[in-house]
């Protein structure tokens, strides 16, 4: 019987249970008591949060990992972002990838009025003196490497905070940083 898990990635933690280098990094194994075998299907960066899904079956893995499965991800970013960026975000910017250039394809993307509460980050992120912040939802279905904090950055609104609220039809829920949840498997498209 394999087994599925749904988890709130905190901030300071690598998507992986085995970190072969020196500097001690917080894992994923020191959340829960995963069974053996467990995986991360896909990956949030060490200073990335949210929703995270795991699985002892490989082949569920590579099904979500497909380009196919919008991920959804709510972004705190510097300063107030307009319609103007969020449009360009839309149709497509263009971000550096692998020493060359990329243009990301269109995706969905939203001012975010209603701040949802996803608790403290570990890792204060600054406060009122350095400007004004705002939220925004971008939904792509491409991972190119930061690729959301590029694509932000490349419209003059660095992220600060990034939170993944979505997988398909897999939703973070009422999820708090470090919760894991044990369900019976994923429900990723309609």
């Amino acid at each position: 019987m394999h087994r599925h898990f749904i988890l709130f990635k905190p901030y300071g933690y690598l998507s992986q249970f085995i970190y072969e280098l020196k500097r001690k990094k917080k894992l994923l194994g020191e959340l829960h008591d995963f069974p053996q075998g467990t995986m991360a299907i896909g990956r949030l960066d060490e200073d990335s949060e949210g929703l995270l899904l795991l699985t002892t079956d490989g082949k569920v893995s590579e099904q979500i990992r497909s380009k196919k499965v919008d991920k959804e991800y709510y972004v705190q970013v510097d300063g107030i972002i307009t319609p103007e960026a969020i449009e360009q975000l839309q149709k497509g910017v263009e971000i550096g990838f692998e020493g060359g250039k990329y243009k990301t394809k269109p995706c969905s993307a939203f001012i975010v009025t209603e701040i949802p509460d996803f608790g403290p980050r570990a890792k204060k992120i600054r406060d009122e003196r350095h400007g004004p912040t705002s939220w925004a939802s971008i939904t792509v279905n491409e991972g190119k490497f930061r690729q959301v904090r590029k694509m932000t950055a490349a419209v003059g609104f660095p992220t600060l905070r990034l939170v993944r609220v979505r997988i398909g039809n897999v939703y973070l829920q009422n999820l708090k940083a470090g919760d894991v949840l044990e369900v019976s498997g994923f429900q990723i498209n309609d």
